[in-house]
């Protein structure tokens, strides 16, 4: 009896676990539309229920167009500021952008690709 309790209680906490697994997500921050030239400013919001030695966001990167412009990269020593924190990147727009963004936890994976445009004028 005691060895069944024991194990119910092991696979309830496994359960547990995974309920409560947070995935790191993104939100992506800048104008709507700008004029040629202009430099902006993209704000990646980053969102994780813990940044610990043992669960943490582990990387963020940031695609314009495509193509990859910037990642950031986390570890156990050199962890997130925040559990949710912000990041930023300087473009200068010579054209309409697709602005991509993504987060990774290092146990729960990414919750997902994050997209927004900035049309020109």
């Amino acid at each position: 009896m005691k060895k069944i309790a024991i194990t119910l209680v092991a696979l309830f906490g496994l359960f547990t676990v995974s309920a409560y697994a947070n995935k790191t997500s993104v939100e992506i921050k800048a104008p709507a539309e700008v004029k040629v030239g202009t430099e902006v400013t993209i704000v990646v919001n980053v969102m994780h229920s813990s940044n610990s030695k043992g669960h943490h966001t582990d990387w963020v990167y940031l695609k314009i167009n495509g193509k990859e412009v910037k990642r950031w990269e986390y570890t156990k020593t050199s962890l997130p500021s925040a559990n949710n924190f912000a990041v930023e990147f300087k473009y200068t727009v010579t054209e309409p952008l697709i602005i991509e963004a993504e987060g990774h936890c290092n146990l729960h994976g990414s919750a997902g690709l994050k997209k927004i445009t900035i049309k020109t004028t």
